[in-house]
C-alpha cells in the first residue's frame, strides 16, 4: 500500500464512521438507547447485539472483497464504543461477536484482541467521574492539557479525558503491535514500504483516535437535542400546571365565601352547596390530563352553576345549546370554568334584576367551536382592549390554550357596556381513543 493509498483509505475510513454514526442518529430506538446510562443486563446484551450487527457487516465486507474495502473495517473502534457506552458486557459480548468474520478467515488474534478492547472500554466507563465526561471528551490533546493544569478545581475530569486519549492510543498499539509480530493473524492499516516516513503512522493513529470520538460527537449532539426538546416538554407542563393551579384556588375562594353567606341563613341549602363542592374537588384532585371531553367540562360546570344558582336565586339563569357530536371532543381541563365566573362576577354580580348566562358549542370543518356569552353589564372599550393580557380567568385560559395550541386556535371577546359580554374560542378538533374507536 503506497502512502496515497493509505491517506486515502485513513480518510475514507473517518468519512464511513461519520455517515453511520449520522444515520444511526436517526434512529429512534438508538435515540433512546444513548439517553438510557443505567441498563439492565438484557438491555445492555441488547446493546451489544446492536453494535455487534453493525460493526461486523463491516469487517465481514473487508474479509470477503479483500483488500477493496478495507476502510470499511471498524472492529476495534465498535469494540471500544461498545464498551465505553454499555459496560463490560457489551464491549465483551460485541468485541467477540464482531471477530467473527475474520477468524472465520483465519485472523485468530482478531477476536482476544477485540474482546480484550470491549472490556477495556468498560473499565474506562467505570474510571469516569461522571458518564458525562465521556461524551464532553475533545480529541484535541492540547485541550485536555490545558484543562489539566487550569482546572484546579476539576482535575479529576480533565486527567480522565487524558487517560482517554491515551487509551485510544494504546489500543491502536496494541493491533499495530500484534499486526507486526503476526502479519496474518490481525488485520491492521500500516504502511508497508520500506523505512515510512513517521508521520504516516501519526496519521494512522490519529484515524484511529477521530474513528472513537466522531461517533460519540454525534451522538451527544443527539442526546442534546433529546434532552432540550424533554426540557421544552417538561416546562410545558409546568407551566400548563401552574396555570391550572391558579384557577383552582380562585374558584375556591369565591365557592366557600357562598357556603359561609348560607350556614346561618339557610343550613340546608349550605348542605347542598357543600355536597356540590364536594363533587367539584374531587374532580379536580382526580384529574391530572391536560385535556378531558366536553361533557366532563359540562358536568362540571353543572356542579359549579348549582352553587350559584342557590347562591343568586332565580336572578340566575342559564341558557345551553350544546350540539351533541361535540360532547366527545376534547378541551383543555378547566377551560370553561373561568369563563362562566366572569360572567356572574363581573358581568351579573352588580346588576341588580339579575341575567342569563349562555353556553353554546358546534362543529365546523374539523374545527369545535365555543361560546361563553351573558346579559350583564358588559366591559367598557378601554378595559376590553387590555382583558387578555391583564384579566385573570381570561388572560389565564387565553396562556393556556396558547401553550397547548400554538397558533392553531383563535379567542376572541366582543363587549358593549350594559349589553353584555361574549367570548368565543375556535379550537381543532381532538377526541378521546374510546370516542374514535366507538
Amino acid at each position: 500500500m503506497s502512502d496515497r493509498q493509505l491517506i486515502t483509505t485513513l480518510l475514507v475510513k473517518l468519512g464511513v464512521v461519520a455517515s453511520l454514526a449520522s444515520i444511526l442518529a436517526r434512529s429512534n430506538a438508538v435515540k433512546q438507547m444513548l439517553m438510557r446510562e443505567q441498563r439492565t443486563l438484557n438491555q445492555r446484551v441488547l446493546l451489544a447485539l446492536w453494535f455487534s450487527a453493525i460493526f461486523a457487516a463491516g469487517s465481514s465486507v473487508r474479509v470477503l472483497t479483500k483488500p477493496a474495502y478495507q476502510a470499511v473495517d471498524l472492529g476495534l473502534e465498535g469494540s471500544l464504543l461498545a464498551g465505553i457506552l454499555g459496560g463490560y458486557v457489551t464491549g465483551l459480548v460485541s468485541g467477540i461477536l464482531i471477530s467473527v468474520p475474520a477468524f472465520m478467515r483465519g485472523e485468530y488474534l482478531t477476536l482476544p484482541l477485540l474482546a480484550g478492547l470491549g472490556v477495556m472500554g468498560g473499565l474506562i466507563r467505570d474510571c469516569a467521574p461522571d458518564t458525562e465526561d465521556i461524551w464532553r471528551f475533545s480529541p484535541f490533546p492540547d485541550f485536555n492539557l490545558v484543562r489539566l493544569f487550569r482546572q484546579a478545581h476539576n482535575h479529576r475530569r480533565a486527567a480522565f479525558h487524558l487517560f482517554l486519549f491515551l487509551s485510544f492510543l494504546f489500543a491502536e498499539f496494541l493491533r499495530q503491535s500484534l499486526g507486526h509480530l503476526y502479519d496474518k493473524l490481525v488485520f491492521c492499516l500500516r504502511p508497508d514500504w520500506p523505512n515510512p516516513h513517521p508521520l504516516a503512522m501519526v496519521a494512522v493513529y490519529l484515524t484511529t483516535l477521530f474513528a472513537v470520538t466522531l461517533p460519540l460527537k454525534i451522538w451527544n449532539n443527539t442526546r442534546n437535542e433529546r434532552k432540550l426538546e424533554e426540557q421544552q416538554r417538561l416546562l410545558v407542563e409546568a407551566r400548563l400546571q401552574a396555570l391550572t393551579s391558579q384557577i383552582n384556588p380562585h374558584f375556591l375562594f369565591n365557592t366557600l365565601n357562598s357556603v359561609s353567606s348560607l350556614i346561618r341563613t339557610n343550613p340546608a341549602q349550605a348542605r347542598e352547596v357543600v355536597y356540590k363542592l364536594s363533587n367539584i374537588l374531587r374532580r379536580i384532585l382526580r384529574k391530572h390530563d391536560a385535556f378531558s371531553p366536553l361533557k366532563e367540562e359540562l358536568r362540571f360546570i353543572a356542579d359549579y352553576l348549582s352553587i350559584e344558582v342557590v347562591r343568586f336565586g332565580e336572578k340566575l339563569r342559564i341558557r345551553t345549546d350544546i350540539a351533541p357530536e361535540t360532547l366527545e371532543m376534547l378541551v383543555p381541563s378547566m377551560l370553561l370554568q373561568p369563563l362562566v365566573e366572569n360572567c356572574i362576577k363581573h358581568g351579573l354580580a352588580s346588576k341588580i334584576e339579575g341575567g342569563t348566562i349562555g353556553l353554546r358549542s358546534w362543529r365546523n370543518l374539523d374545527r369545535l367551536h365555543l361560546r361563553v356569552e351573558d346579559d350583564g353589564v358588559g366591559i367598557s372599550e378601554e378595559k376590553l382592549a387590555t382583558l387578555l393580557q391583564e384579566g385573570i380567568g381570561v388572560s389565564n385560559v387565553s396562556e393556556r390554550l396558547k401553550v397547548l395550541f400554538g397558533n392553531d386556535y383563535r379567542m376572541w371577546i366582543d363587549s358593549q357596556p350594559g349589553s353584555g359580554t361574549r367570548v368565543e374560542i375556535d379550537l381543532p378538533e381532538l377526541r378521546s381513543k374510546l370516542a374514535a374507536v366507538s
